[in-house]
């Protein structure tokens, strides 16, 4: 069984990680309010006897624990890729900006060193970007990847207890309409929780002192 589980988590196929230049750049035209969230209705009853189903595996990502947890290890991982790549630009640039309003009052080994000195920081820098943005996505790919092992037999224990035939992805699979009565997301949901929260073993007590 094959679901799509591309980009779930956190949006982490960059095409590159942000540096401190990019990352302070404020959105053209002032900030937009969010639009207030619409409300949501309670899911109806599965349908019962139908052997056709439809399923969002993105609200899933979204909304179970897993998939919450999945999500938060993505975005601190990236928080701290780009707090290092933070400083690694703020180093350069500084060199940069020193080499541009003194440059000319240093001698030429001094001036000659800098130079070097800022190549250097612009190599590593590239480095550093690339090297995050390969750990990000390896990242990405290892959450995707327990997801769906943990997810998958959820869904075809929900499948096999109710007798569906044929289950869709309802953003991937091109439907217009679709009952939603039909939906079995929240009760994959409900089931993929308990089953997160059973396999999580119980803390170990306090050490008496």
């Amino acid at each position: 069984m094959k679901l799509p589980l591309l980009g779930l988590f956190c949006g982490l196929a960059l095409a590159a990680v942000p540096t401190a230049a990019a990352a302070q750049q404020a959105p053209a035209g002032g900030q937009q309010q969010p639009a207030a969230p619409a409300a949501q209705q309670p899911p109806r009853p599965f349908l019962e006897g139908s052997k056709v189903a439809v399923i969002d595996i993105q609200r899933i990502a979204a909304e179970s624990a897993e998939g919450k947890a999945a999500t938060s290890k993505a975005q601190a991982l990236q928080q701290k890729k780009l707090s290092e790549l933070n400083e690694l630009s703020k180093k350069l640039q500084a060199d940069q900006q020193k080499l541009q309003t003194g440059g000319a009052m240093m001698n030429d080994q001094a001036r000659s060193e800098l130079e070097r000195s800022i190549e250097r920081q612009q190599k590593e820098l590239q480095r550093a970007q690339q090297d995050a943005q390969d750990e990000v996505a390896q990242l990405q790919q290892d959450l995707q990847t327990d997801f769906q092992n943990k997810l998958y037999p959820i869904i075809q224990k929900v499948v096999s207890e109710k007798g569906i035939h044929l289950l869709f992805s309802s953003r991937d699979a091109g439907i217009v309409f679709a009952d939603p009565g039909l939906d079995l997301t929240a009760e994959v949901i409900k089931r993929f929780d308990a089953a997160s929260t059973a396999a999580t073993p119980p803390a170990a007590p306090a050490n008496p002192q």
